[in-house]
């Protein structure tokens, strides 16, 4: 595969949250087996305000909460991740459609070179993570 081929691939499936062909055997190395992975990736918006020199990643993360949700810097990347389960006492019928997602879910960025950790701010508020740095 070419590394224009990956780089499509690989944007297209982060919009459909499906893994990309080369997270999929990476699972299968780490003893995953032939399934695909199912680790869903939540919506993002990216800002840049150059007058303040600031970027902020908007996440969508319908009906969690701060504890269901963790951020970790490693390497000068950030990786929001947690897990959204299906509300309880709603299973008593069958589903026609069923559209909402529910599972593991991550999304890594890699940041700017010399961004602390003290430098990032993160709120969530009505399932809109805001994670700004410099």
């Amino acid at each position: 595969m070419s590394n224009a081929d990956r780089v499509l691939d690989n944007a297209l499936n982060a919009r459909s949250g499906v893994a990309s062909n080369d997270e999929a055997l990476q699972h299968r190395a780490l003893g995953g087996g032939d399934t695909a992975v199912r680790t869903l990736k939540p919506r993002m918006d990216l800002l840049e305000y150059h007058d303040k020199n600031t970027v902020t990643a908007i996440f969508e993360l319908p009906g969690l909460k701060k504890e269901d949700v963790q951020i970790d810097l490693h390497d000068n990347r950030m990786t929001v991740s947690g897990e959204s389960s299906t509300s309880n006492g709603r299973d008593e019928g069958e589903y026609a459609v069923r559209e909402r997602s529910f599972g593991k879910f991550s999304r890594t960025l890699q940041l700017p070179q010399g961004v602390k950790e003290d430098q990032i701010k993160a709120h969530l508020d009505n399932g809109v993570l805001c994670v700004q740095f410099p």
